[in-house]
């Protein structure tokens, strides 16, 4: 089985190659392509996965091109994380948005708009050319903002195309350690939303909603990641754990200011973290994997270390650094190509899920998997405040799909302007000016 990853030179290709490298069962990926427009990142990452696959007998091949075509065809499954302007644009979405006095994260509010804006042409334009040729493969979406694009793509790919996020199962994995439950396989996470726009809802072990008992017990909610961000009282009373995104939203004034108050942004400590990792690996004596491990483990002790920081939440638990979304993508393959029918939360078309949006809406829910695909299971509507806020984030998702359709700066600044955390339509105005001066890929904005 051939899978095919774009933006194969990205830092956390080897996450996905090493799980690949644990699944043994037939029907398993034997062929690993890597696509990406910069040779030397393509070198790099691959020196890295062959000292992954050192001893392992069978390990699979790994070749690397940056002709898209040539990676495609024949492919099973293509993995999409991309980053469209690299870490140098990321760092520039996050300083022309605070320079305004808003957020800039590369996924909510004026960041999460301009990386949309400079992405979803780019992969519109992937999606088609999967269509052409490798109308069989499934796409599974990790590219940022995760489900804006895989909205994009279903557009020409349909259901084929499944978005996947670690934030859902990070949490879930969360909930249910600080609850004992001994095997978490068990359990069955209620999560609905959108992407890094949800909340999980009920955790049932065993038929019974183990999540009143959480919520019940400050102390036991406020020993973990999201009880430390939010703090125990918000979280009862929301009566649900919010996805540790919404920290932008219930605490933007903080959150802003705390980023403003930086010594580095976090795109702007990720670029440079990770051109050193690129330039101290191709040492013809460096031992990639060692450099990479080290970096990774940097990497993920500062996640989210400003929102910490305003919080009081401290230091990340040694639990929460082992990320996720490699095993989700695992799991996702493994079900749809063998009918290893699982439930994972995903990004999928709406269908009849949340009645306040249309069917081709993507959600983030909990979804059945198998040979077919993913289907999103029945769920139950939101609160009116999560309902408010998640018509209102993808009432602005659909006018970034058709400034980037349309090529209208209007209809940008539209974007910008009905977003929940950006507060005037001059401000919308100059973010899309400021956008459009040190983005290249924002040009076909008139």
């Amino acid at each position: 089985m051939k899978l095919t990853i774009l933006g194969g030179g990205g830092f956390r290709v080897p996450l996905v190659y090493g799980a690949l490298l644990g699944d043994r069962a037939e029907g398993r990926v034997t062929r690993v392509v890597l696509h990406d427009l910069d040779a030397e990142r393509l070198a790099a990452v691959t020196r890295v996965l062959a000292e992954q696959a050192a001893h392992i007998p069978d390990a699979p091949e790994v070749s690397a091109t940056t002709d898209l075509d040539e990676a495609l065809r024949g492919a099973d499954f293509v993995f999409s994380a991309i980053r469209v302007g690299g870490l140098e644009g990321r760092a520039n979405d996050e300083r022309v948005a605070l320079a305004e006095g808003v957020l800039g994260q590369e996924t909510v509010g004026a960041g999460g708009i301009a990386y949309g804006l400079r992405t979803v042409p780019v992969a519109v334009d992937i999606a088609r050319r999967v269509a052409l040729l490798a109308p069989e493969a499934w796409v599974i979406n990790f590219t940022n903002p995760a489900g804006l694009v895989t909205e994009a793509m279903s557009r020409h790919l349909g259901d084929r195309v499944i978005g996947i996020c670690d934030s859902p199962v990070g949490l879930g994995r969360r909930i249910a350690r600080v609850l004992g439950v001994a095997n978490p396989r068990e359990t069955f996470i209620d999560y609905v939303g959108l992407n890094h726009l949800g909340w999980v809802r009920r955790l049932r072990v065993s038929g019974r909603d183990e999540l009143p008992r959480l919520l019940a017990d400050p102390e036991l909610l406020g020993s973990f990641e999201e009880g430390k961000l939010f703090g125990p009282e918000w979280l009862q009373s929301l009566g649900a754990i919010p996805n540790e995104y919404l920290h932008y939203y219930y605490f933007n004034r903080e959150a802003v200011r705390a980023y403003r108050e930086a010594e580095k942004t976090r795109g702007a400590f990720l670029r440079d973290q990770q051109a050193r990792f690129y330039r101290d690996v191709k040492r013809p004596d460096a031992e990639a994997l060692a450099v990479w491990e080290r970096t990774r483990a940097e990497r993920e002790a500062t996640y989210m270390a400003e929102n910490r920081e305003t919080a009081g939440a401290g230091e990340r638990d040694a639990d929460d650094l082992s990320g996720g979304y490699e095993k989700v993508a695992l799991a996702l393959m493994r079900a749809i190509a063998r009918d290893e029918r699982t439930t994972l939360i995903l990004n999928v078309r709406n269908r009849s899920t949340l009645s306040v949006l249309d069917s081709e809406a993507v959600i983030e829910v909990p979804c059945l998997v198998d040979a077919n695909g993913a289907h999103p299971v029945a769920v139950d509507p939101l609160p009116d405040h999560a309902t408010g806020l998640v018509c209102a984030v993808k009432a602005v998702e659909r006018e970034v799909l058709s400034a980037a359709e349309s090529g209208s700066r209007a209809t940008a600044v539209k974007a910008f302007a009905l977003h929940p955390l950006v507060d005037s339509v001059n401000v919308a105005r100059r973010l899309v000016d400021g956008y459009s001066a040190v983005h290249p890929g924002l040009a076909y904005l008139e």
